[in-house]
């Protein structure tokens, strides 16, 4: 069979999630309508009777002075240069800017092979062109096959590396803390997402019970009143969401203990920013 490890290349919000949600058929990554959702590189492992495919799950690279937001965009650097083949994404329902432009000379300069793909085509722009790419949408499954096709051909034959139900190699406390933060990007106001972290402090089991301990960690006070709440009324509404999203995952009943805490200095604490990004 075929068996490689493919980088997805792309700007902020493009849709790369959604694709690899609709491609595994499983919540896998977290989709939200703000940039710079993704912080890590994550393996998602698609596999069939033909084929095993390792996509790294990379942050998108974007146009950022920040120390966290650089580092952030080396995430995705290094993901490249480990990889097999890419996958561009371009993002067919926004007009092709500076960034864009950057990630096409990335990509060039890492000479490897690159399959393009204009994702969001059931939204783009009637009339618009799929030039030299594939037009893809995770919607209505445009592309979706043409894309797999492609890639297999970059990849080269071997053993899979993965049992055939492995879809992630993300660890317990790593997939709590992303679908804890999906919610939260998802409710709160574009300034605060990027200011937090989740860390998951416990997670244990107790028969047919999931227990697990995790906290919003804030960059300043003033947030913490917005990521609370009149009343309680946002955190309880991630925590509500946060918890059906992982009883679907884990196929049991959770216990979500979840709790908001500041630490001012967790963006220049190297070795948590290390552990986040890694």
């Amino acid at each position: 069979m075929k068996v490689g490890y493919v980088a997805l290349v792309w700007r902020p919000n493009s849709g790369k999630s959604s694709f690899l949600n609709a491609l595994i058929d499983e919540k896998v990554s977290i989709v939200s309508n703000r940039p710079q959702t993704t912080r890590k590189s994550i393996r998602w492992i698609y596999t069939d009777e033909a084929r095993q495919i390792i996509f790294f799950d990379t942050p998108g690279i974007h146009e950022s002075q920040d120390d966290f937001n650089v580092r952030i965009n080396s995430v995705a650097v290094r993901s490249l240069a480990d990889a097999d083949a890419a996958i561009r994404f371009v993002d067919a329902s926004r007009p092709y800017g500076a960034e864009e432009r950057k990630i096409d000379d990335l990509v060039r300069s890492s000479g490897k092979p690159t399959i393009r793909v204009f994702s969001k085509w059931d939204v783009a722009e009637k009339g618009r062109e799929a030039e030299g790419g594939i037009p893809l949408s995770s919607v209505d499954g445009t592309g979706m096959k043409e894309l797999l096709g492609a890639v297999t051909e970059l990849l080269p034959e071997g053993k899979p590396f993965y049992d055939e139900d492995y879809y992630t190699d993300q660890d317990p406390h790593t997939r709590v803390s992303e679908i804890i933060r999906e919610k939260a990007f998802r409710l709160l106001s574009e300034e605060i997402p990027h200011g937090l972290y989740v860390k998951v402090e416990d997670f244990s089991e107790e028969g047919n019970l999931l227990k697990i301990l995790a906290y919003v960690v804030l960059e300043k006070d003033s947030q913490k009143r917005i990521v609370i709440g009149k009343g309680g009324e946002v955190i309880q509404r991630i925590w509500t969401e946060a918890r059906v999203d992982l009883e679907s995952v884990y196929g049991r009943k959770v216990f979500l203990a979840l709790r908001v805490k500041v630490d001012p200095h967790w963006k220049k604490n190297s070795k948590l920013v290390d552990f986040l990004l890694k």
